[in-house]
């Protein structure tokens, strides 16, 4: 591997769940599109760009910086996904499970975040 992100776990849980918000994403109504669908995706896409940016860096301190910008996007997505709950646009089985996955996603960025301390 070329690239010191690619061998991280929380970059690789960044990547499965960019995946799953774009497929959910798919499924919002079309007057979402450049509006929910839109801010999920930029946001989800996000958490996975600025972890790989911030592992490039030169110093402990960029990367926590990054690792704080990309927990940030994760609770967009977190955001996004009560909004499209609000609005009846995911089930309940859907939003839990995504939920779920972005709490797990959350507390390996904090625990990375403090592992560089």
């Amino acid at each position: 591997m070329a690239f010191r992100f690619e061998e991280l776990n929380i970059w690789k849980k960044a990547m499965d769940l960019n995946d799953s918000i774009f497929l959910f994403a798919k499924t919002l109504p079309k007057d979402e599109l450049y509006v929910l669908s839109s801010q999920l995706k930029r946001a989800s896409d996000s958490v996975v760009l600025n972890i790989a940016e911030g592992s490039t860096g030169q110093t402990k301190a960029s990367f926590k910086l990054f690792l704080n910008y990309a927990m940030r996007s994760a609770i967009e997505v977190v955001s996004c996904l009560f909004i499209a709950k609000r609005r009846s646009y995911i089930d309940e089985i859907q939003f839990k499970t995504l939920y779920d996955d972005y709490e797990v996603l959350v507390k390996m960025i904090t625990n990375m975040k403090k592992s560089l301390d």
